[in-house]
């Protein structure tokens, strides 16, 4: 059993940070069972994203003790060379989504910072905001294709360790998935902002006028955190 648990955890290219807290999960049986869903899926010919080295990139980039903001996604991008691990993120290169251009629109109204002319969130990422999706993998062009495989179990172990371990931080939980999601949050540690989702079909309905960036970066500071700086490099 140890050795099934060192070998797993090997196999996961996680920060040891993360491992500390979740490297247990790799030898549960619902993450056994992914695994083995994830391969038969790809020898089947199926197109996965994100990439393999990129299912954790939001792990990879934020340790726990370092997270400040968490923005729930609920899936990736389930077109081609969207997906990158971090949750509303896009490559570069790749055309700004619907919903992240209203998250744009938002910080604009909300702290007077222009909108950026790329979607790429890994500054973000770097300061402390976990970008973190509920589900980690999409098969090509079919949204919500691997709901129900067992990623939730381990996002909700994610969602735990911050809740239990990490420093007072924000959760932005945007649509009635996000807000399930996050229902456990100890809300007397943790500041839990709600909206609606940024999509397009949603936006006006509470997420446009939500101001949580600057209500974000005004619980940082009253917890002797440094606020983040929403506006993105070139």
């Amino acid at each position: 059993m140890v050795d099934d648990k060192v070998n797993a955890e090997r196999s996961v290219r996680l920060r040891p940070e993360w491992l500390k807290h979740l490297g247990q999960e790799f030898s549960q049986p619902y993450m056994t069972t992914l695994a083995a869903f994830l391969r038969e899926e790809k020898a089947a010919g199926k197109t996965i994203y994100p990439k393999g080295p990129h299912i954790f990139s939001a792990l990879e980039s934020t340790p726990p003790e370092a997270v400040c903001v968490v923005i729930l996604g609920q899936d990736p991008y389930h077109g081609a060379g969207q997906a990158h691990g971090l949750s509303f993120s896009v490559p570069r290169s790749v055309a700004i989504p619907p919903s992240l251009r209203n998250i744009f629109k938002e910080i604009e109204r909300d702290l007077g910072i222009p909108k950026p002319a790329h979607g790429c969130l890994e500054h973000w990422a770097q300061a402390g905001v976990l970008l973190l999706n509920t589900v980690l993998t999409v098969e090509a062009s079919l949204p919500g294709s691997h709901q129900g495989r067992g990623w939730e179990q381990f996002t909700d172990r994610v969602v735990e360790v911050i809740d239990r371990f990490s420093p007072p931080s924000v959760f932005m939980l945007w649509g009635a998935y996000a807000k399930q999601k996050g229902a456990a949050i100890d809300r007397k540690k943790h500041c839990v902002l709600e909206a609606s989702h940024p999509s397009p079909l949603s936006a006006h309905r509470g997420f446009l006028g939500c101001g949580h960036f600057g209500q974000a970066n005004r619980f940082l500071t009253s917890q002797g955190r440094p606020p983040i700086n929403w506006a993105l490099p070139d």
